[in-house]
Order: C-alpha cells, then sequence, then structure tokens
C-alpha cells in the first residue's frame, strides 16, 4: 500500500481553516469582545423568497408518491439547464444543454475537472490565487508555473509567450484582488490558448457582481472561447446558495484536444463519480432564474455592492490604496505598515476585533495585502469600516 505523498506537499491546513482556528483562539480568551468577521466569503442574507417557495413545493412533490423522484440525470435535470441557457441568451452565449452539466458548486468542479487531464500537464495559475486552483494541482503532482499579479499590471496578468502552459486557470472577477478582465484582455487569452492548444479553465463565479461596461461575465463572449474554455459558475454568491449547494459547468461541444471531446469525457467521469444535485435544490435554483427570482437576488446583491462601497470609502478616506470592491466582493487592500500580511491579521484582530483574509495565504504576491469581502451584514460593514479609520486615521 502507498499513500499519495503530493498530500505531504500541502501546507497541513486549509487557508480558511487556519484562520478560523486563529478566531477562535481569540474570541475564547476575549468573550468579551465583539469580533467582526470580514473574512471568510460566506453570505448573510437569506435565500430569495421565490427560491424558498420553490423548494417547499419539491419538498411537498417528493412527499407524493405520484410527484416522487428518485435517481435523477446526473448532469441536471433539463428544466434547470434551460434556464441557465436562458440565463447567457441576453449576452449574445448561445449554449446547448447537453453543454450544461449542473453540480453541488464551483470550488467541487474546479478541482474535479482535473480528473479529465493527465497529470503530465504544465498548469499556469496567477498568483495570487484562490487556494484551491494550487492544492488540487498538488494533490495531483502536476507541474505549477505562476503569472505575476501585481500592483502594476492591475492584478491581471497578461499571456507570456515564454509560458508554456497546457492548462489556464482565470478568475475573473478575481478571488482575491477583485480585479476583473474586459472582453479584449480574455481575447488575448483565448487567442494564446487556442494557438498553443491550452485548455483555459474560466472560474465566473463572481459574475454576478459585474457592473462596468466593457467587461466580462463570461468567457463565451469572446469569439473561439467554446474551443478552448470550460466555464465554472456558482449560485453560492449570485444567489445565497453557499449552504444550498447548487453550480454549474459549461464544456462546449467544440472544445477538443487531440480529436477528443472534452465534453464526453466529462459527462463520462460525471455519470460515474457524481450522482447529481438534489432535486429540490434544483427546483430552487431554477427559481433564481425566473423574473421574480432576479429581481429578489439583485436587492441582496446590491446590499453587498454597498457594503463594498462602505470599504472602498473608508480606504479612500484613509489614503490606503486597494483593488475591487466596483465589480466584486472582495476588496484587496495594502497592509498599512506592514509587509507581512500575517502579521496585519494579528494586529487587525487584537486591535479592532476585525477579521480577515492574509494575502499571503493566496501565494507569495499576496504578501504585503489583505482581503476583506462585502458579505457581513450592513450593520456590522459600517461598525468595521468606523474601526478601519479609528486605528488607521491620523
Amino acid at each position: 500500500m502507498k499513500l499519495n505523498h503530493n498530500y505531504l506537499k500541502l501546507n497541513e491546513s486549509y487557508l480558511f481553516s487556519t484562520i478560523a482556528k486563529k478566531v477562535a483562539a481569540y474570541t475564547e480568551a476575549h468573550p468579551d469582545k465583539k469580533v467582526l468577521r470580514m473574512g471568510i466569503g460566506d453570505v448573510t442574507l437569506p435565500l430569495a423568497p421565490a427560491v424558498v417557495s420553490a423548494m417547499k413545493r419539491a419538498a411537498d412533490e417528493m412527499g407524493v408518491k405520484e410527484t416522487f423522484r428518485g435517481y435523477g440525470p446526473e448532469q441536471g435535470y433539463p428544466f434547470l439547464k434551460k434556464a441557465i441557457a436562458d440565463y447567457y441568451k441576453p449576452r449574445g452565449v448561445l449554449l446547448e444543454e447537453d453543454e450544461i452539466f449542473v453540480s453541488d458548486g464551483a470550488k467541487s468542479d474546479v478541482g474535479n475537472i482535473l480528473d479529465i487531464f493527465d497529470t503530465d500537464n504544465t498548469v499556469l495559475v496567477p498568483d495570487p490565487v484562490y487556494p484551491v486552483y494550487v492544492d488540487t494541482n498538488v494533490m495531483a503532482g502536476r507541474k505549477i508555473v505562476y503569472a505575476d499579479a501585481t500592483a502594476e499590471n492591475g492584478f491581471l496578468p497578461m499571456p507570456d509567450e515564454h509560458t508554456k502552459a497546457d492548462l489556464i486557470y482565470i478568475c475573473s472577477p478575481n478571488n482575491p484582488t477583485g480585479a476583473a478582465y474586459s472582453r479584449e484582455q480574455l481575447a488575448e487569452w483565448v487567442n494564446y490558448a487556442n494557438r498553443c492548444g491550452a485548455v483555459i479553465l474560466y472560474d465566473a463565479a463572481y459574475e454576478a457582481f459585474v457592473s462596468e461596461e466593457g467587461l466580462a461575465r463570461s468567457i463565451y463572449e469572446v469569439d473561439g472561447a467554446k474551443e478552448c474554455a470550460i466555464e465554472f459558475c456558482s449560485l453560492s454568491k449570485t444567489a445565497g446558495f453557499t449552504g444550498t449547494r447548487c453550480g454549474y459547468t459549461i464544456v462546449p461541444r467544440e472544445l477538443e484536444r487531440g480529436g477528443v471531446s472534452l465534453n464526453k469525457l466529462w459527462l463520462r467521469r460525471q455519470t460515474t463519480k457524481f450522482n447529481g444535485v438534489s432535486y429540490i435544490v434544483q427546483r430552487g435554483a431554477e427559481a433564481v432564474f425566473t423574473k421574480e427570482g432576479m429581481a429578489q437576488v439583485q436587492e441582496n446583491l446590491a446590499v453587498y455592492r454597498r457594503n463594498a462601497a462602505v470599504l472602498a470609502a473608508c480606504l479612500d478616506g484613509l489614503g490606503i490604496r486597494y483593488t475591487g470592491g466596483k465589480n466584486s466582493p472582495y476588496i484587496w487592500m495594502e497592509c498599512p505598515g506592514f509587509s507581512d500580511s500575517w502579521a496585519f491579521f494579528d494586529h487587525l484582530l487584537a486591535k479592532a476585533n476585525v477579521v480577515g483574509t492574509p494575502g499571503g495565504g493566496f501565494g507569495k504576491n499576496g504578501e504585503g495585502y489583505f482581503r476583506l469581502t462585502a458579505f457581513a451584514d450592513e450593520t456590522a460593514t459600517k461598525e468595521a469600516a468606523e474601526r478601519l479609520k479609528t486605528l488607521f486615521g491620523k
């Protein structure tokens, strides 16, 4: 018996688990302190009423013999896949239903998609980056190269013809930096991937926050993307499904490598290893895409946008540089007076009782930076901003 020793190359604890342990230790030692959690990107507003009603109706159906459902299609029920396809149409993106695969969230699929790729592939990820991209490839033993995302390039690295990569991770709007690619910038990545035969793994989990004209919400808004890109999306942040779990992955029919359809490979993988998302959850997800559901979801998103604006205004007033906020729920701020982001984490927790995410947890280029989220409730966000003003104001 042999273990997968690639796991020994990982940090002992996942980034957000480490943060949770640190916060738990602090609150146990200081039970009188009110800690404001602005670190983990979990939502705080409830599911939209339309979603709740749809799930209740579906639960009732499951309690009646005539409408009870057992195993569903592993790739998702047709009613939800049609709703997702219709969601893309206004952006000029036409999808076939068999190109859409419903899942329990983008995080799962971003890791699971690697099953259809050989371990003898070089993976390109931006730095800083969402840890799952790196960790899942370390687990598999793949070679990883990095594209530097820095203040100088607006945290949006562009293709480098001297870099050889087979799999390319792009997250836009980005986690953790909040930076978002324009269609023109994504076109350069698409052209690069098609020239070298690479596959882009495009994480669009935060697409609903894009509001600025010219920025892409889907990579398929770019000509040629269906020949080189797989897109992952989630209802976690769009519709508050972090605890309900539903997302989807798009693998276009046109995407082939070596004469092999990646759509068919992913279908084979999913039908073997995945039994699908529950009927009740998929009915709730379908309701998100109705006219009523979209209006209610936008009300919640508006709250998070206001929170981001409050944090941005606070940092503007303090003269602290940052990215994100406008088209993203994340604020990526410089650590004032600190080069070590974990030291800044400890300082902010102890002096202001505010929790964020150290940039160093996202890669070497994250050192000296700190991520705040706009997902707390409005009162907590305003209070956190006031605490920041008190701590860093001159």
